[in-house]
């Protein structure tokens, strides 16, 4: 099978050559420029057999109740590996998602996972989208696990991966080991500041950086590192966002309802079939603790440039506009961080800070892409 090839050859290290199900090396992974090595679990090393397994779980449609959502269809390769067209995704049966899809690029690196930080490992993650009733819909874990030994063509596949069939620990490892695939570093600014090449970042670019850690403030929550940076530093935050649930709906609100035929609606035709917004107080839905009241989780800003729209609830459409928002010092809440004050940020500060983050999309976002896409239609 060639896309096994491929990601055994491009997505895993040497170490995984000639390895057996459970090879002791094959619990790190290769890492790109600009992102340390990525360890696995000791209880779910990596083999190629689990990622191309899992591979073909995240796109499988049919592990969803009426057979059209999958875990490719909120995090989608082409957009990041996030869902881009709208500020949070749509589920099954059209139900409406709370909060944005982040990108799983460099998912792997995450202490914690969910904008609330509400799990601790992908192997476990994967279970809130299969049974949340307004993403992928089942009705309870089992079901998933019936429903996959019911489909003929996974015959023989959990056998030859892990030595048994069909369980619930195996379907999460075998999903968490293909995502810890997508490793996507070695951007131009990893070359410049981690691969020695002064070229690679232009001058506005450099100029950026510097705003970054200085002025800007970015990099008090997005860290960078001596050899390495994930731009993160896995804590949660409140800048107001959350505080402020949203805009009302408009009076009038225009859309599209075919290919360049447009509908105005008015707000109350909208109301009667719009879902209301739903509650969303961020961290604070985990500890209990207030002080963690509309905190979220810090994002890598990593490819960044690929998954707009930005925030947990998909409310900024740009990064200027991202920028703007730090830049005015957040909204004001009794809750904020003091990380986030006003910047006074020029215009030309701005943009500099823009085309930083536009440098940090990685180089092999287009072969994971591929990859994830021959897999998705060669099932």
């Amino acid at each position: 099978m060639p896309v096994i090839r491929v990601l055994a050859a491009l997505l895993v290290i040497g170490a995984l050559a000639g390895c057996g199900r459970e090879a002791p090396g094959a619990r790190r992974l290769a890492g790109s420029l600009g992102l340390p090595a990525l360890e696995a679990p000791p209880d779910n090393p990596i083999t190629p057999g689990k990622v191309a397994l899992g591979r073909t779980l995240f796109f499988d449609r049919r592990l969803s109740p009426n057979g059209t959502m999958s875990c490719g269809m909120c995090h989608i390769p082409e957009q990041g590996f996030a869902a881009t067209e709208l500020a949070t995704p749509v589920g099954i049966e059209g139900r409406s998602v709370r909060r944005n899809a982040p990108t799983l690029l460099n998912v792997g690196y995450q202490r914690r996972l969910f904008h609330d930080g509400r799990e601790g490992s992908l192997e476990d993650q994967i279970w809130g989208p299969l049974l949340a009733a307004n993403e992928m819909g089942n009705p309870s874990i089992g079901h998933v696990v019936e429903r996959i030994r019911s489909l003929r063509d996974y015959d023989g596949r959990f056998e030859a991966a892990f030595g048994g069939g069909v369980s619930a620990q195996r379907i999460g490892a075998a999903i968490a080991s293909y995502e810890r695939t997508l490793v996507a570093g070695d951007s131009r600014f990893d070359r410049w500041r981690y691969g020695g090449d002064a070229s690679a970042l232009t001058e506005i670019e450099r100029r950026g950086f510097e705003l970054f850690g200085g002025k800007a403030r970015c990099s008090a929550c997005h860290t960078v590192g001596e050899h390495s940076a994930l731009f993160t530093d896995h804590g949660f935050h409140n800048t107001g966002i959350g505080w402020r649930r949203g805009p009302p709906i408009p009076e009038r609100t225009r859309v599209e309802l075919a290919p360049g035929v447009f509908a105005d609606l008015e707000r109350r035709v909208i109301a009667s079939f719009a879902e209301p917004p739903a509650g969303d107080v961020g961290r604070y839905e985990i500890t209990r603790d207030p002080k963690d009241r509309w905190a979220y989780k810090t994002p890598s800003l990593r490819n960044a440039a690929l998954t707009a729209p930005y925030m947990h609830d998909g409310s900024l459409s740009t990064l200027e506009a991202v920028i703007e928002f730090y830049d005015r010092g957040g909204i004001e809440n009794p809750e904020k961080s003091p990380l986030v004050v006003p910047l006074r940020l020029t215009a030309g500060e701005r943009a500099a800070l823009a085309a930083f983050l536009r440098a940090l999309t990685g180089s092999r976002v287009a072969t994971l892409i591929g990859a994830a896409r021959e897999a998705a239609t060669g099932r």
